[in-house]
């Protein structure tokens, strides 16, 4: 965790055998031989010491080694992308002083727990938690580690914060992969002025996933749409509500989700034969099964987490008066491929997902 330490242990172990073998006799052969031989221990123990670990190793000007543990809920491409950005900001910030250990639940919140689980025993020096369930396992597992979200949409919702102030305190913050939701209804209505109904498909056991839809909701019923909830409670039951979702609906809203993330190619694969667009909550989404989307990059949002976390290990801030972070912008972006499947035109300020 922290080399000084292991070092100062032995330099003390060298230390007590020249003097051990400066009592039994004085010799110089011996005393020359017996300090040979702590040498090559410490540097056989440091060179082991550099050695460990998933990543390249070093450290600081000041000695400091950190481990730090990376819980990512499931594999997709925003998730991918955070974790990959807070790895490449930390690594830019600290160098070979950080190692991670990085594993990933497969989407299962009892996993994410284990995992917890696993990096308190190991004592790491810090916690990314990528994703809602995965920070909400780390906020059970500990309240000593720091503990950094990211991915994650509202942090009083995820954590049953009445009142949330924009700081969590204690041993937790992060960044929030926050889009504006009144203007991603504001694009739907912007591609689709004369659709009716707008289905809303999210997973239920998601509580952002949740929020963000009620948010939606309210912002398209003001613009004259009627709305109806399509929740599925995992990917065993997602193909018969997104069937019901695209006979019942002109146009379907995925939020930021990340059941349905994982599960896109499924969701365009009932949707576009049907002929029903869908308006995505970020690009990853977007890009399996989406036409637009108004997104962050989920790249730029890791960078920021692990700028935190720099500062965190290093000692420069206090986790628990760091308030949460948000996306600095957000694009308007559309599936060219999808969008010209389903005959439709999107401004001229929308970008292009790269394919």
């Amino acid at each position: 965790m922290r080399k000084s330490a292991k070092l100062l242990s032995m330099a003390l172990a060298a230390s007590m055998v020249l003097s051990l073998a400066a009592c039994s006799g004085g010799a110089s052969e011996s005393s020359a031989a017996a300090s040979e031989e702590a040498t090559t221990a410490a540097e056989a123990a440091g060179g082991a010491e550099e050695g460990s670990g998933s990543e390249a190793s070093g450290e600081t000007a000041s000695g400091e080694t950190y481990t730090v543990g990376i819980c990512q809920l499931v594999q997709h491409d925003a998730l991918d992308a955070a974790t990959q950005g807070f790895k490449d900001a930390l690594v830019e910030e600290l160098g070979g002083a950080v190692t991670f250990d990085e594993q990933n639940a497969q989407g299962d919140s009892n996993t994410c727990s284990t995992i917890i689980n696993s990096f308190v025993s190991a004592d790491v020096d810090l916690i990314l938690a990528n994703a809602t369930p995965a920070l909400q396992a780390a906020q059970a597992g500990t309240n000593e580690i720091p503990v950094l979200g990211t991915s994650v949409t509202e942090y009083g919702v995820a954590l049953g914060i009445d009142n949330f102030s924009g700081t969590v305190g204690g041993n937790i913050s992060g960044t929030s992969d926050l889009a504006p939701l009144d203007e991603q209804a504001a694009m739907l209505h912007e591609l689709f002025p004369d659709a009716k109904k707008v289905g809303l498909l999210y997973c239920s056991a998601e509580a952002n996933s949740q929020y963000q839809v009620d948010t939606v909701k309210a912002a398209l019923e003001e613009l004259g749409y009627t709305c109806e909830y399509y929740a599925f409670s995992d990917s065993n039951d997602l193909t018969t509500i997104v069937t019901k979702a695209a006979d019942e609906s002109d146009v379907i809203y995925v939020p930021t989700d990340n059941t349905a993330a994982a599960n896109a190619e499924l969701v365009n694969n009932v949707c576009q034969p049907a002929k029903v667009p869908v308006v995505a909550g970020e690009e990853g989404i977007c890009r399996g099964c989406g036409v637009a989307t108004l997104s962050i990059s989920y790249y730029d949002l890791g960078v920021g987490t692990g700028k935190m976390a720099a500062k965190i290990l290093t000692g420069e801030a206090d986790i628990s008066q760091m308030p949460i972070e948000y996306a600095p912008q957000f694009t308007k972006k559309y599936n060219k491929s999808l969008c010209d499947a389903l005959g439709i035109t999107v401004p001229e300020d929308y970008v292009a997902i790269e394919e």
